[in-house]
């Protein structure tokens, strides 16, 4: 189970429904990141079982408590929202409101691109956030995330509308020689 200095990076259970609704359930959470408000406890357990349910999706939990506040995970080659070879791989992820600010999402993101590179395999990470979400723009720059392209009037399924989305990648080689360059 990947970990971090304040973080556990965990499989979702069925009883972190609750956990996921107070977070997921906010306005300004998940609109910004292209997926609906969550409406109930029911609504969350659903998305657990389907959305979260798969291989290397990561409920973030604080290791004071282990309380899932967001998510972060790979989705791996055709199962990506991006045009990406099987040994690459998108990372998604949020955390709720009251966890921001924190570096929270950057220091998950660093240990799931760790995890990633040196245990999966993977030749390089995409990254994506809507215009407009300079907090996601933040997280991915700290992470060494490069901007490729931008996409405009991209249709997001989950909301029914079209947006700007700006697309960032960055390869193995770059991400081993930040770390080399920061060790």
């Amino acid at each position: 189970m990947p970990s971090t200095e304040r973080l556990i990076l965990r499989p979702w259970h069925a009883d972190d429904a609750p956990s996921l609704f107070e977070q997921a359930s906010d306005e300004r959470v998940g609109p910004i990141a292209g997926w609906p408000v969550h409406t109930s406890v029911a609504h969350s357990r659903t998305i657990i079982g389907t959305v979260f349910g798969h291989p290397e999706v990561y409920a973030i939990a604080l290791k004071a408590d282990d309380i899932a506040i967001g998510m972060v995970g790979l989705l791996i080659g055709k199962d990506s929202n991006f045009d990406i070879t099987e040994d690459e791989a998108e990372v998604a992820y949020w955390i709720g409101v009251p966890f921001w600010g924190q570096g929270l999402i950057p220091e998950a993101i660093k240990e799931l691109m760790r995890h990633a590179f040196e245990n999966l395999g993977i030749s390089a990470l995409w990254c994506g956030y809507f215009a407009d979400n300079e907090k996601s723009f933040r997280a991915q720059e700290k992470c060494g995330f490069r901007h490729h392209h931008t996409e405009e009037n991209k249709f997001n399924k989950f909301l029914n509308d079209y947006r700007t989305e700006h697309i960032s990648c960055i390869t193995k080689e770059e991400w081993l020689t930040l770390e080399l360059g920061t060790s």
